[in-house]
């Protein structure tokens, strides 16, 4: 059995430190565990990474010749915030200084024990439990990928790429997720919303199957106010749907288009002001339609029309959407035989506001 192997798929984070605590190598799941990949956490202190609540842990760890197992040890993860977690650290063998620490993150345990005390706590920790089950086997799945990386060239090997890259990306959802139970405000910044699409539509073909997909992209829009790796998500759920929806047709199609939609759409944003939404998404299909008796409430949890779905992608799109001060719509045309789903989105700060387009 190959060591090196196994130590990639491990679910627990793992990070072999050099003398003085400085990361000479880590595993997928410790990458995960950082949000940050093994070229750039090598070389970089352990305090530079995170920092232990408790100064008493610390300092035993501080010592490389020690043992040290904490459990539901309070940590700050830089760039992140608090976690939750078991620690376990011990001196490598006949390497002296060299330590062997071992980082499991409990948020997901913690969130189930919490369930007891409450249905308001309970459902505003569940996305936690959700988020833990997850991460682990994501782990496996990107150490797999970077295992395959290593034998591949070419477009193979853009494919392993693609898949730790979105690895990655749902990792970062599922700290999203966790956060919901915080209330935390999501990070906002300028995204390319074409680049955001192109993105989704790689990962949706290079599952196979996807139906002829056409863009009606407008090349001025201005950048938009969100979250690139929601805006990733709400674009694979919303192609995804609409793949399986016309899947039956004569010609299944799928068609993608962007405008300026003007600022008619108003929504409050956090701080109670008005938000325009002048940037419009349209993601379109030829599919019968839904059902009449789910089109009021197919943005709501376990809604769906589709046997064997759970009724769940288009929940977490209106979240991610309103995260963004965002709004969602869908509409039927029955004479073009289309059934549309509309994300207006607001402008990043600083553009002009134009007239509709024509």
């Amino acid at each position: 059995m190959d060591a090196q192997r196994q130590l990639l798929s491990l679910p627990l984070a793992v990070v072999l430190l050099s003398p003085g605590q400085i990361v000479a190598a880590a595993n997928p799941a410790a990458e995960q565990f950082f949000g940050q990949s093994l070229r750039r956490l090598r070389g970089r202190g352990l305090t530079d990474l995170l920092t232990f609540a408790e100064p008493l842990l610390a300092e035993r760890l501080s010592d490389a010749d020690a043992n040290v197992s904490a459990r539901a040890a309070d940590v700050v993860i830089s760039g992140q915030g608090p976690r939750l977690v078991d620690v376990i650290a011990a001196p490598a063998l006949d390497q002296l200084g060299w330590q062997v620490l071992t980082l499991h993150d409990i948020g997901g345990a913690e969130a189930m024990r919490e369930n007891a005390s409450g249905p308001e706590k309970g459902g505003l920790r569940a996305p936690s439990i959700l988020a833990h089950e997850i991460k682990n086997p994501l782990a496996g799945i990107r150490g797999a990928a970077q295992l395959l990386g290593r034998k591949l060239e070419g477009s193979d090997l853009a494919l392993t790429r693609l898949i730790t890259d979105e690895v990655d990306r749902i990792a970062k959802l599922m700290d999203q997720m966790q956060t919901l139970s915080r209330r935390a405000a999501p990070d906002l910044a300028p995204c390319n919303l074409h680049e955001a699409v192109r993105r989704a539509r790689a990962v949706i073909e290079a599952g196979g199957q996807a139906p002829a997909m056409g863009e009606e992209f407008d090349p001025s829009l201005p950048l938009v106010m969100g979250n690139v790796d929601a805006l990733v998500q709400i674009v694979i759920n919303l192609i995804a749907n609409a793949a399986d929806a016309c899947r039956e047709s004569a010609s299944p199609a799928v068609t993608i288009r962007t405008r300026f939609a003007s600022g008619l759409q108003l929504r409050p944003g956090s701080d109670g002001a008005p938000v325009r939404l002048p940037i419009e998404l349209r993601i379109s299909d030829n599919g019968p339609g839904i059902d009449p008796a789910l089109r009021d409430h197919v943005f709501e949890p376990f809604v769906t029309g589709r046997k064997g779905g759970q009724g769940l992608g288009l929940a977490l799109v209106r979240r991610l959407v309103r995260d963004m001060n965002g709004h969602v719509t869908h509409d039927r045309d029955e004479q073009a035989g289309l059934t549309s789903f509309r994300v207006h989105l607001p402008m990043a700060q600083g553009w002009p506001v134009r007239e509709k387009a024509a």
